[in-house]
């Protein structure tokens, strides 16, 4: 299998109705659900034609009890998770899961100094790479709302190895781009302060956001911020799916049900779901904006 080593390789859906989330999902970006499940694990693989995109599973009955709900949580791929997890705790990282087998390799949920939670994987036995450019159906952006970018950089450096890519000289909020495993697939930047907490939001890739975003409330779903344009031609939304799990779409569109956003104000800020994020909006002639970030 291709080497994803220091990069995002997985991703699972945690959710309180997985047979909803199926449904949800194969409306939205076209995946296909298989069940997977061993005796003691009940599992589906969420797949985007013959590729393997990331795990479906109900949240355990104790992790409800603890007041976890619906989210998303990406894997980041590494040699020997052991030693991985050992210096994540020496950086100031917090361990949820330890190590430990499972149906897709040996895994941990962990979490940075700031909070955010993420999960590491070895020997991971699922998954291909993302194509590039990336394909509809495939996640192809990952984006951190930390409470501190620099430090949440620093630390994801020293623990993966992972490098900065200069950013653009005239955006009014850093935002660090960041080479993961050796692919430019990563952002970071500091989230406003009414954000509650710091969290990894990852991006899937769709033929058309302006037909996916209208899936998504067909669905049962939220687009909470967007459809905007980046610089490029891209869109980006922001959404919520039926059991509250955060997801974001990226992709060009037909404009068909996409309605503008102001042009008045240069600088935009917004709160989506109980949690915000925030860029730079770079006015056009026309009534459409185009984002000059991600976040």
């Amino acid at each position: 299998m291709t080497d994803r080593r220091g990069s995002f390789a997985w991703y699972e859906l945690l959710t309180t109705h997985a047979s909803a989330a199926r449904s949800f999902y194969g409306g939205v970006v076209g995946w296909e659900a298989k069940d997977a499940s061993t005796p003691a694990f009940p599992y589906s693989v969420f797949s985007a034609g013959q590729t393997e995109i990331g795990g479906l599973m109900e949240l355990p009955s104790e992790a409800l009890r603890m007041g976890a709900e619906p989210r998303w949580v990406g894997y980041v791929a590494v040699d020997d998770i052991d030693d991985t997890v050992a210096r994540l705790k020496q950086l100031g990282g917090s361990v949820f899961v330890p190590p430990t087998n499972s149906n897709i390799g040996r895994v941990s949920i962990v979490a940075d100094p700031q909070t955010a939670t993420f999960g590491i994987v070895s020997a991971l036995t699922r998954g291909e790479p993302v194509a590039e450019p990336p394909l509809p159906g495939s996640v192809g952006w990952h984006e951190l709302l930390a409470a501190d970018g620099s430090k949440a950089f620093a630390f994801y450096s020293e623990l993966f190895d992972w490098q900065p890519v200069p950013r653009d000289k005239d955006r009014l909020e850093p935002y660090q781009l960041v080479s993961a495993g050796g692919r430019t697939n990563v952002g970071m930047f500091t989230k406003l302060p009414r954000a509650p907490v710091p969290f990894w939001l990852y991006y899937i890739e769709v033929a058309d956001i302006a037909l996916a975003a209208a899936r998504v409330k067909e669905g049962g779903g939220r687009v909470v911020q967007g459809p905007m344009e980046l610089l490029g031609g891209s869109w980006i939304a922001r959404c919520i799916d039926p059991q509250g799990a955060m997801f974001s779409l990226q992709g060009k569109t037909s404009q068909t049900g996409i309605e503008p956003a102001s042009t008045r104000e240069l600088g935009w800020s917004s709160e989506w779901g109980g949690f915000a994020s925030r860029g730079k909006v770079v006015a056009q002639p026309s009534t459409r904006p185009s984002s000059k970030s991600k976040g």
